[in-house]
């Protein structure tokens, strides 16, 4: 069965920074397009960053961009999300998630093309 699991999440006052870490079992992350995701209880799932299948190009969204970047480690079969510079409306449930349909070179942040997805880890931004 397949497994991603978060971690890195936390609490961290205003300015600071998280990397959030997303590992997989039982398949190659770099076989597929991998998102990045957060939610807040109440709101859609947002969509933030994603790394393409192969080649590892990404995609950033706006909101996040020059803050917030996605990359791989092939040989430790994870992916992360390095966030600098939280603000407290970053505090959400971030997940990872993996499109395994996807046979392209490009990914998404459309989280309705994802089909598997991780338990998610909590990041707070507070003082």
């Amino acid at each position: 069965q397949l497994q991603l699991v978060e971690s890195g999440g936390g609490l961290v006052q205003p300015g600071g920074s998280l990397r959030l870490s997303c590992a997989a079992s039982r398949f190659r992350l770099d076989y597929y397009p991998i998102g990045w995701f957060r939610q807040v209880p109440g709101n859609e799932r947002e969509g933030i960053s994603c790394i393409s299948r192969l080649d590892g190009r990404t995609h950033t969204v706006d909101a996040v961009k020059g803050r917030f970047t996605i990359s791989r480690d092939n040989a430790k079969n994870t992916v992360y999300l390095q966030m600098n510079n939280l603000k407290p409306e970053d505090t959400a449930i971030y997940y990872c998630a993996v499109d395994r349909d996807s046979l392209g070179t490009s990914c998404s942040t459309d989280p309705r093309v994802y089909d598997y997805w991780g338990q998610g880890t909590q990041v707070t931004v507070s003082s």
